[in-house]
C-alpha cells in the first residue's frame, strides 16, 4: 500500500485520481483549496483524507504535509486557468497563475522530500498540458504556466534520480471537467472531431495515465500526452 498526497483532488482530474487511488487500495490524502461541500463528497466516496490548502502557500502546504505521516507518491494536479488577451489580464491574475501553477508544484515538491530522502524511494507525477507543449491563443499565460511545469519535471527528473525518486508529467488534451464549462459546445465538439479517437477526454483518462506513471519504475523524466491525439 502506497501513501499517495494528491493536489487539488476535491474536483476533476485531481478527483478522479483520488477514485481511482483509493480503489486499489493505497491511502490517499488529498489538497484542496475552498469547495469544501465537493471535498466532503470525495471523502466520503473514497475513505480518503481531504486537506484544506493552498498550495500557493508554502507555510500552508508545510502544516499540510506535517499531518500526513508517509508520502510515496505525489500527484501535483492542483491548477487554474485564464483565459484572455494577455495584454488585458491584471498583473494579479498573472501572478496568481504561476503562483499557483508552478509555485504549488515546487512548495509541494519540496514538503514531500523528507519523507522521499529518508526512503531513497519515491514518485512524483505532475498535471500540465497540450498547451504547455505548443501553446494557445488567448491562454498565453495559462500556457507559460504549464510550460513550465514541463521543464521543472525534466528538471527535478535528472536531479532526483540519484535519490530514488521520479518525476513524470501527464499533459492532458481537451478534458471535461469544470474548466470547460465556458467554452460552447459546438467548440468542444470541433475539438472532438480533431482528435483522431474523435472524443473529448474523461478525468478518469488523465487519472489512469497518473497512475501509469506512478508505478512505472523505469520511468522518469517523460511527459505524458493525453489528448486523444490532438497534439502529436
Amino acid at each position: 500500500m502506497n501513501h499517495v498526497v494528491i493536489t487539488g483532488g476535491s474536483r476533476g482530474i485531481g478527483a478522479a485520481a483520488v477514485e481511482l487511488f483509493a480503489a486499489r487500495g493505497d491511502r490517499v490524502y488529498f489538497l484542496y483549496e475552498k469547495n469544501h461541500a465537493a471535498a466532503k463528497a470525495v471523502a466520503e466516496k473514497t475513505g480518503a483524507t481531504p486537506i484544506c490548502c493552498d498550495v500557493a502557500d508554502s507555510g500552508a502546504v508545510l502544516r499540510a504535509f506535517a499531518s500526513i505521516p508517509d508520502v510515496d507518491i505525489l500527484v501535483c494536479n492542483a491548477g487554474i486557468m485564464y483565459f484572455g488577451l494577455l495584454q488585458q489580464m491584471p498583473e494579479a491574475d498573472w501572478n496568481r497563475l504561476f503562483a499557483v501553477n508552478v509555485g504549488g508544484v515546487y512548495h509541494c515538491v519540496n514538503a514531500a522530500m523528507p519523507a522521499f530522502l529518508r526512503k531513497h524511494r519515491g514518485s512524483v507525477v505532475t498535471v500540465s498540458s497540450m498547451w504547455g507543449q505548443v501553446g494557445a491563443s488567448c491562454e498565453a499565460a495559462y500556457s507559460a504556466t504549464k510550460g513550465a511545469v514541463i521543464a521543472l519535471t525534466k528538471a527535478l527528473a535528472k536531479e532526483l534520480g540519484p535519490s530514488g525518486v521520479r518525476v513524470n508529467c501527464v499533459a492532458p488534451g481537451v478534458i471535461l471537467t469544470d474548466m470547460c464549462a465556458s467554452v460552447a459546445p459546438e467548440i468542444l465538439s470541433e475539438m472532438a472531431e480533431e482528435a483522431p479517437v474523435g472524443r473529448n477526454g474523461t478525468p478518469m483518462d488523465v487519472a489512469k495515465a497518473i497512475a501509469n506513471l506512478a508505478d512505472a519504475e523505469f520511468v522518469t523524466g517523460q511527459v505524458l500526452g493525453v489528448n486523444g491525439g490532438y497534439v502529436v
